[in-house]
């Protein structure tokens, strides 16, 4: 196969992945822009975390809500917690790589907020662990997830919502997952704003 045929089949994998993953995912991810934006126009925050990609996912997602999005808009309560260095690699040293976003929950999360949980696996030992930390404080849980979602999708309860890429390849599951963070950025402005004036 030529360099150009592979690229092609690369595109094409991807568009036939999202027009599966649109099947599936088009209602839980509106399930989670209202759940979204409760919590925001209530006062409460989201909070990312996830790693590799994951983690810059929640960067890119964060910085559109504090920042912009397609919209002039007030910047809207969002963290990343995958950006304090100081805070990952210290509670990393001290205690375990496990433990680093959950400490970031137990001590930045309060009741109402929502963590967007990011892992193509589902089963990311930390990302798992601040799921926890998450419930224990009263917090609702997005996971965005592949692979059939793994150990996050079993730990999610009634209130929170799971949006599962039905794909087992990490770049397809990631494409899809830059894809769901736009629909939820578009989602929310859209709630908050109402359409926008052609």
């Amino acid at each position: 196969m030529d360099l150009i045929t592979r690229i092609t089949q690369q595109f094409d994998d991807s568009a036939a992945t999202k027009q599966k993953a649109v099947e599936v995912m088009a209602a839980p991810i509106a399930n989670a822009v209202e759940l979204l934006v409760n919590a925001l126009t209530n006062g409460c925050k989201i909070m990312a975390c996830g790693n590799g990609g994951s983690a810059a996912d929640c960067q890119h997602f964060a910085a559109e809500l504090v920042g912009r999005f397609e919209r002039e808009r007030p910047g809207l309560a969002a963290i990343a917690l995958t950006t304090d260095t100081s805070a990952l690699t210290a509670i990393g040293n001290d205690y375990s790589y496990d433990e680093v976003f959950s400490k970031q929950v137990y001590a930045l999360g309060q009741p109402g907020d929502v963590l967007l949980a990011i892992s193509t696996s589902g089963n990311s030992k930390n990302v798992v662990r601040a799921i926890e930390a998450a419930h224990e404080r009263e917090m609702l849980v997005v996971t965005l997830t592949g692979k059939g979602g793994g150990k996050m999708k079993a730990m999610l309860g009634q209130s929170d919502v799971d949006l599962c890429v039905p794909h087992d390849k990490t770049a397809r599951i990631q494409e899809v997952h830059i894809l769901t963070i736009h629909c939820l950025c578009d989602g929310i402005d859209l709630m908050l704003l109402g359409e926008e004036d052609e």
